[in-house]
Protein backbone atom coordinates (compact mmCIF):
# COMPACT_ATOMS: atom_id res chain seq x y z
CA UNK A 1 0.00 0.00 0.00
CA UNK A 2 1.02 3.38 -0.90
CA UNK A 3 2.02 5.72 2.38
CA UNK A 4 0.89 9.14 2.88
CA UNK A 5 4.04 11.91 3.50
CA UNK A 6 1.44 14.42 5.31
CA UNK A 7 2.10 14.76 8.60
CA UNK A 8 -0.14 13.82 11.38
CA UNK A 9 -2.82 16.49 12.77
CA UNK A 10 -2.44 14.80 15.82
CA UNK A 11 -0.13 13.19 17.66
CA UNK A 12 -0.61 13.13 21.55
CA UNK A 13 -3.12 10.09 21.21
CA UNK A 14 -3.79 7.91 18.41
CA UNK A 15 -7.30 8.87 16.36
CA UNK A 16 -8.81 7.53 13.38
CA UNK A 17 -12.27 7.98 11.59
CA UNK A 18 -12.35 12.01 11.29
CA UNK A 19 -15.10 14.06 11.13
CA UNK A 20 -14.50 17.24 10.29
CA UNK A 21 -16.64 20.44 10.68
CA UNK A 22 -16.51 24.19 10.72
CA UNK A 23 -18.71 25.16 14.06
CA UNK A 24 -18.22 29.39 14.79
CA UNK A 25 -15.15 29.98 12.82
CA UNK A 26 -13.27 26.65 13.60
CA UNK A 27 -12.60 23.54 12.74
CA UNK A 28 -13.67 21.05 14.97
CA UNK A 29 -12.80 17.02 14.44
CA UNK A 30 -14.71 14.22 15.94
CA UNK A 31 -12.57 11.06 15.43
CA UNK A 32 -12.58 7.60 16.94
CA UNK A 33 -9.75 7.13 19.76
CA UNK A 34 -7.78 3.62 19.22
CA UNK A 35 -6.08 2.30 22.08
CA UNK A 36 -3.34 -0.17 23.19
CA UNK A 37 -4.63 -3.74 23.31
CA UNK A 38 -3.81 -7.01 22.99
CA UNK A 39 -6.11 -8.42 20.94
CA UNK A 40 -5.42 -9.96 17.97
CA UNK A 41 -6.31 -8.46 14.33
CA UNK A 42 -9.69 -9.86 12.57
CA UNK A 43 -12.38 -9.04 10.06
CA UNK A 44 -14.64 -8.71 12.94
CA UNK A 45 -12.75 -5.52 14.00
CA UNK A 46 -12.18 -6.58 17.45
CA UNK A 47 -8.71 -5.46 17.82
CA UNK A 48 -10.64 -1.90 17.57
CA UNK A 49 -11.26 -1.47 21.59
CA UNK A 50 -12.50 1.95 21.65
CA UNK A 51 -13.89 3.49 24.79
CA UNK A 52 -14.16 7.27 24.51
CA UNK A 53 -14.12 10.32 22.48
CA UNK A 54 -11.96 13.12 22.27
CA UNK A 55 -12.69 16.65 20.35
CA UNK A 56 -9.74 18.53 18.73
CA UNK A 57 -9.92 22.68 17.32
CA UNK A 58 -7.74 24.25 14.75
CA UNK A 59 -8.19 28.03 14.49
CA UNK A 60 -6.24 27.22 10.74
CA UNK A 61 -5.38 24.00 8.97
CA UNK A 62 -1.87 24.66 9.97
CA UNK A 63 -2.07 26.11 13.37
CA UNK A 64 -1.84 24.18 17.05
CA UNK A 65 -4.63 21.54 17.17
CA UNK A 66 -6.25 21.94 21.05
CA UNK A 67 -7.77 18.54 22.38
CA UNK A 68 -10.51 19.43 24.20
CA UNK A 69 -10.40 16.14 26.27
CA UNK A 70 -12.63 13.54 26.87
CA UNK A 71 -16.32 14.30 25.68
CA UNK A 72 -18.34 11.11 26.10
CA UNK A 73 -17.22 7.64 27.39
CA UNK A 74 -18.73 4.69 27.86
CA UNK A 75 -19.44 4.65 31.13
CA UNK A 76 -21.36 7.61 30.36
CA UNK A 77 -23.82 5.43 28.35
CA UNK A 78 -26.54 3.29 30.08
CA UNK A 79 -26.87 0.97 26.84
CA UNK A 80 -23.12 0.64 25.50
CA UNK A 81 -21.12 -2.72 26.63
CA UNK A 82 -17.80 -2.08 24.17
CA UNK A 83 -16.56 -0.40 21.00
CA UNK A 84 -17.52 2.86 21.02
CA UNK A 85 -16.50 3.12 17.07
CA UNK A 86 -16.34 6.15 14.59
CA UNK A 87 -18.53 9.23 15.74
CA UNK A 88 -19.86 12.28 13.76
CA UNK A 89 -21.58 15.70 14.99
CA UNK A 90 -23.99 18.29 13.91
CA UNK A 91 -25.23 21.00 14.88
CA UNK A 92 -28.97 22.45 14.85
CA UNK A 93 -31.35 25.15 17.59
CA UNK A 94 -28.08 26.09 19.19
CA UNK A 95 -27.41 22.48 20.12
CA UNK A 96 -24.50 20.00 19.45
CA UNK A 97 -25.22 16.50 18.38
CA UNK A 98 -22.73 13.87 18.74
CA UNK A 99 -23.73 10.65 16.62
CA UNK A 100 -22.27 7.40 17.69
CA UNK A 101 -22.00 3.25 17.62
CA UNK A 102 -21.74 0.73 19.70
CA UNK A 103 -22.36 -2.16 21.09
CA UNK A 104 -25.34 -3.27 23.14
CA UNK A 105 -25.34 -5.95 26.19
CA UNK A 106 -26.23 -8.24 23.52
CA UNK A 107 -23.53 -7.38 20.94
CA UNK A 108 -25.43 -5.61 18.44
CA UNK A 109 -24.00 -2.55 16.98
CA UNK A 110 -26.70 0.57 17.39
CA UNK A 111 -26.18 4.51 16.93
CA UNK A 112 -26.68 6.80 20.08
CA UNK A 113 -26.97 10.12 19.87
CA UNK A 114 -25.50 13.01 22.54
CA UNK A 115 -26.27 16.31 23.37
CA UNK A 116 -24.26 19.31 24.28
CA UNK A 117 -24.00 23.45 24.31
CA UNK A 118 -20.52 23.83 22.81
CA UNK A 119 -18.84 22.00 19.59
CA UNK A 120 -16.19 20.45 22.52
CA UNK A 121 -19.06 19.04 24.49
CA UNK A 122 -19.39 17.83 27.38
CA UNK A 123 -22.25 15.68 25.44
CA UNK A 124 -24.44 14.09 27.57
CA UNK A 125 -26.47 10.89 25.97
CA UNK A 126 -29.60 9.80 25.34
CA UNK A 127 -30.71 6.98 27.62
CA UNK A 128 -31.36 4.74 24.82
CA UNK A 129 -30.17 3.86 21.21
CA UNK A 130 -31.59 5.48 18.23
CA UNK A 131 -34.92 3.65 17.39
CA UNK A 132 -34.40 1.51 14.44
CA UNK A 133 -31.12 2.47 14.40
CA UNK A 134 -28.62 -0.15 13.58
CA UNK A 135 -24.46 -0.87 12.31
CA UNK A 136 -22.04 1.81 12.46
CA UNK A 137 -19.99 4.68 11.21
CA UNK A 138 -23.08 7.24 11.25
CA UNK A 139 -22.67 10.48 9.40
CA UNK A 140 -24.88 13.53 10.33
CA UNK A 141 -25.86 15.94 7.30
CA UNK A 142 -27.85 19.27 7.63
CA UNK A 143 -29.07 20.29 4.16
CA UNK A 144 -29.74 24.26 3.34
CA UNK A 145 -33.15 23.86 4.32
CA UNK A 146 -32.67 22.56 8.27
CA UNK A 147 -33.89 19.21 7.62
CA UNK A 148 -31.17 16.52 9.13
CA UNK A 149 -30.40 12.95 7.66
CA UNK A 150 -28.41 10.52 9.65
CA UNK A 151 -26.00 7.88 7.15
CA UNK A 152 -24.70 4.53 8.47
CA UNK A 153 -23.47 1.62 7.65
CA UNK A 154 -20.48 -1.16 7.40
CA UNK A 155 -20.54 -4.34 6.62
CA UNK A 156 -18.32 -7.44 8.07
CA UNK A 157 -17.59 -6.04 11.63
CA UNK A 158 -20.36 -3.51 11.04
CA UNK A 159 -23.10 -6.18 11.38
CA UNK A 160 -24.85 -4.80 8.36
CA UNK A 161 -25.19 -7.98 6.26
CA UNK A 162 -26.98 -9.33 9.37
CA UNK A 163 -29.66 -7.05 8.80
CA UNK A 164 -33.29 -7.19 6.55
CA UNK A 165 -36.63 -5.74 7.20
CA UNK A 166 -35.38 -3.83 10.35
CA UNK A 167 -34.33 -7.10 12.22
CA UNK A 168 -31.11 -8.81 13.12
CA UNK A 169 -30.33 -11.86 11.82
CA UNK A 170 -26.63 -13.01 12.91
CA UNK A 171 -27.34 -15.90 10.33
CA UNK A 172 -27.45 -14.04 7.53
CA UNK A 173 -24.48 -13.62 5.10
CA UNK A 174 -22.30 -15.36 7.94
CA UNK A 175 -20.01 -17.13 6.00
CA UNK A 176 -19.62 -14.77 3.06
CA UNK A 177 -19.73 -11.46 5.54
CA UNK A 178 -21.42 -9.83 2.34
CA UNK A 179 -23.54 -11.00 -0.41
CA UNK A 180 -21.16 -11.96 -2.94
CA UNK A 181 -23.56 -12.18 -6.50
CA UNK A 182 -26.33 -9.89 -7.63
CA UNK A 183 -26.17 -5.48 -6.17
CA UNK A 184 -23.78 -4.80 -3.53
CA UNK A 185 -25.34 -4.02 0.52
CA UNK A 186 -25.80 -0.23 0.12
CA UNK A 187 -25.53 1.97 3.09
CA UNK A 188 -28.58 3.22 5.26
CA UNK A 189 -30.23 6.78 5.48
CA UNK A 190 -32.78 8.05 7.66
CA UNK A 191 -34.54 11.29 8.07
CA UNK A 192 -34.32 13.21 11.72
CA UNK A 193 -36.52 14.73 13.63
CA UNK A 194 -36.44 18.22 14.08
CA UNK A 195 -34.93 17.59 17.71
CA UNK A 196 -32.24 15.49 15.59
CA UNK A 197 -32.78 13.03 18.71
CA UNK A 198 -34.36 10.29 16.34
CA UNK A 199 -35.52 8.90 12.56
CA UNK A 200 -38.14 10.56 11.38
CA UNK A 201 -39.10 8.24 8.69
CA UNK A 202 -38.35 4.62 8.29
CA UNK A 203 -34.66 3.76 7.43
CA UNK A 204 -33.99 3.25 3.35
CA UNK A 205 -31.38 2.00 1.35
CA UNK A 206 -29.07 4.45 -0.12
CA UNK A 207 -28.58 3.22 -4.47
CA UNK A 208 -25.05 3.69 -5.41
CA UNK A 209 -25.54 2.99 -9.22
CA UNK A 210 -22.39 2.35 -11.84
CA UNK A 211 -22.50 4.43 -15.48
CA UNK A 212 -25.17 2.35 -16.87
CA UNK A 213 -27.53 3.34 -13.99
CA UNK A 214 -27.68 0.08 -12.87
CA UNK A 215 -26.68 -0.84 -8.84
CA UNK A 216 -23.36 -1.24 -8.07
CA UNK A 217 -22.36 -5.03 -8.06
CA UNK A 218 -21.27 -6.94 -4.93
CA UNK A 219 -18.52 -8.74 -6.63
CA UNK A 220 -17.27 -5.27 -7.57
CA UNK A 221 -14.91 -4.83 -4.69
CA UNK A 222 -13.18 -1.60 -6.42
CA UNK A 223 -16.39 0.34 -6.04
CA UNK A 224 -19.26 -0.93 -3.75
CA UNK A 225 -19.70 0.43 -0.55
CA UNK A 226 -18.15 -1.42 2.66
CA UNK A 227 -18.20 1.66 5.51
CA UNK A 228 -17.46 5.00 6.63
CA UNK A 229 -20.33 7.34 5.02
CA UNK A 230 -19.83 10.86 4.46
CA UNK A 231 -22.66 12.98 2.77
CA UNK A 232 -21.26 16.70 1.72
CA UNK A 233 -22.63 19.22 -0.83
CA UNK A 234 -20.95 21.21 -3.60
CA UNK A 235 -22.45 23.49 -6.11
CA UNK A 236 -25.55 22.24 -5.33
CA UNK A 237 -24.86 18.44 -5.57
CA UNK A 238 -24.66 16.61 -3.00
CA UNK A 239 -21.94 14.15 -2.57
CA UNK A 240 -21.76 10.99 -0.85
CA UNK A 241 -18.41 9.47 -0.46
CA UNK A 242 -17.71 6.18 1.63
CA UNK A 243 -14.56 3.57 1.60
CA UNK A 244 -14.62 -0.14 -0.18
CA UNK A 245 -13.12 -1.75 2.77
CA UNK A 246 -11.35 -4.77 1.80
CA UNK A 247 -10.14 -3.22 -1.11
CA UNK A 248 -8.80 0.08 0.58
CA UNK A 249 -10.09 2.86 -1.80
CA UNK A 250 -12.04 6.12 -0.72
CA UNK A 251 -14.72 6.74 -3.62
CA UNK A 252 -17.61 9.23 -3.93
CA UNK A 253 -21.25 9.53 -5.93
CA UNK A 254 -22.73 12.54 -7.08
CA UNK A 255 -26.93 12.80 -7.00
CA UNK A 256 -28.98 15.85 -6.74
CA UNK A 257 -30.85 14.71 -3.72
CA UNK A 258 -29.57 13.72 -0.26
CA UNK A 259 -31.23 10.60 -0.60
CA UNK A 260 -30.03 9.75 -3.77
CA UNK A 261 -29.43 8.11 -6.06
CA UNK A 262 -26.14 8.57 -6.52
CA UNK A 263 -23.51 8.00 -9.46
CA UNK A 264 -20.04 6.54 -9.02
CA UNK A 265 -17.67 9.13 -9.37
CA UNK A 266 -14.05 8.07 -9.07
CA UNK A 267 -12.10 7.55 -6.01
CA UNK A 268 -10.56 10.13 -3.77
CA UNK A 269 -7.68 8.36 -2.40
CA UNK A 270 -5.62 5.51 -2.82
CA UNK A 271 -4.70 3.09 -0.41
CA UNK A 272 -2.95 4.30 2.59
CA UNK A 273 -0.95 2.43 5.27
CA UNK A 274 -3.08 0.74 7.73
CA UNK A 275 -6.17 -1.83 6.77
CA UNK A 276 -8.76 0.73 7.48
CA UNK A 277 -10.06 4.08 5.19
CA UNK A 278 -12.53 6.33 6.93
CA UNK A 279 -12.49 9.89 6.13
CA UNK A 280 -14.75 13.23 6.01
CA UNK A 281 -14.80 15.82 3.94
CA UNK A 282 -15.05 19.90 4.78
CA UNK A 283 -14.56 23.34 3.61
CA UNK A 284 -12.20 25.49 5.83
CA UNK A 285 -11.31 29.24 5.30
CA UNK A 286 -12.45 29.13 1.60
CA UNK A 287 -10.48 25.57 0.67
CA UNK A 288 -11.91 21.77 0.69
CA UNK A 289 -9.93 19.36 2.24
CA UNK A 290 -10.13 15.89 3.06
CA UNK A 291 -9.24 14.27 6.31
CA UNK A 292 -8.38 10.78 6.71
CA UNK A 293 -6.40 8.63 8.55
CA UNK A 294 -3.24 5.96 8.43
CA UNK A 295 -1.08 4.01 10.44
CA UNK A 296 1.81 5.76 10.27
CA UNK A 297 2.01 7.57 13.41
CA UNK A 298 2.49 3.54 15.02
CA UNK A 299 4.64 2.39 12.35
CA UNK A 300 2.14 0.53 11.02
CA UNK A 301 0.21 -1.17 13.79
CA UNK A 302 -3.07 -1.05 12.02
CA UNK A 303 -5.60 -0.47 15.18
CA UNK A 304 -2.82 2.58 16.19
CA UNK A 305 -3.79 5.16 14.02
CA UNK A 306 -3.60 9.10 13.34
CA UNK A 307 -5.63 11.77 11.44
CA UNK A 308 -4.28 13.69 8.57
CA UNK A 309 -5.50 16.30 5.91
CA UNK A 310 -5.41 17.25 2.39
CA UNK A 311 -6.68 19.41 0.27
CA UNK A 312 -9.16 18.35 -2.61
CA UNK A 313 -9.89 20.21 -5.67
CA UNK A 314 -12.80 20.24 -8.20
CA UNK A 315 -12.57 20.28 -12.18
CA UNK A 316 -15.25 22.33 -13.98
CA UNK A 317 -17.66 19.00 -14.04
CA UNK A 318 -17.58 18.54 -10.46
CA UNK A 319 -15.10 15.40 -10.26
CA UNK A 320 -12.95 15.27 -6.87
CA UNK A 321 -9.20 15.71 -7.65
CA UNK A 322 -6.41 15.51 -5.26
CA UNK A 323 -4.27 17.71 -7.34
CA UNK A 324 -5.08 21.36 -8.74
CA UNK A 325 -7.11 21.34 -12.42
Amino acid sequence: MASDDKQPLITNIYTADPSAHVFNGKLYIYPSHDRETDIKFNDNGDQYDMVDYHVFSLSSIDGPVTDHGVALTATDVPWVSKQMWAPDAATKNGKYYLYFPARDSEGVFRIGVAVGDKPEGPFTPQPAPIKGSYSIDPASFVDDDGQGYLYFGGIWGGQLQHWAEGKFNIELHRETGEPTEGPALMPCVAKLTDDMLEFKEPVQAVPILDENGEPIAASDHDRRFFEAAWMHKYNGKYYFSYSTGDTHYLCYAIGDSPLGPFTYGGRILEPVKGWTTHHSICEFQGKWYLFHHDASLSGGVDHLRCVKARELFYDSEGKIHTTPQ
